[in-house]
């Protein structure tokens, strides 16, 4: 598993779940968001908007400060890292034939920053779209 934050400041570095460990929802908590993520996140800005790819649990939720607001979801057209970034992240890790952490972290590095905004402004698009639709299907709208 991997974790990562961006934004149109800038990305953070990417967090790797070592193998072997359990995530449960204390080890999300307290490891990979309070001692990992949200410290990246906030060396761009004190404000940020965090999502998810699920609706996050309470205890996870009340780690939220006015500083921090959740967007859970389901929908990859809500999800800009699943949608644009991990896509072109993918594709481009296994142009070469080596599958390991070096060659990841190598790609991140030299992911163009207008990748990221393009993402993002495609996301405050879908935001609007899913708005208008009451949360009912707005892909058709896109």
């Amino acid at each position: 598993m991997i974790s990562v934050g961006f934004s149109i400041l800038g990305v953070t570095g990417l967090h790797f779940v070592n193998s072997g460990i359990k995530i449960n929802g204390k080890y999300y908590r307290e490891t990979l968001l309070k001692e990992e993520l949200l410290p990246d996140m906030r060396d761009f800005s004190e404000y940020f908007i965090f999502q998810q790819d699920s609706v996050p649990a309470k205890e996870t939720v009340d780690l939220s400060t006015e500083t921090i607001a959740f967007t859970p979801t389901d929908s990859p057209d809500l999800n800009p890292v699943y949608c644009k970034v991990w896509s072109l992240l993918h594709e481009q890790v296994y142009k070469v034939n080596v599958n390991n952490f070096e060659r990841i972290q190598t790609v991140w590095d030299e992911l163009d920053q207008g990748i990221i905004d393009k993402a993002i402004k495609q996301w405050r698009t879908s935001l609007r779209a899913c708005v208008e639709a009451k949360g009912g299907h707005f892909e058709h709208k896109l």
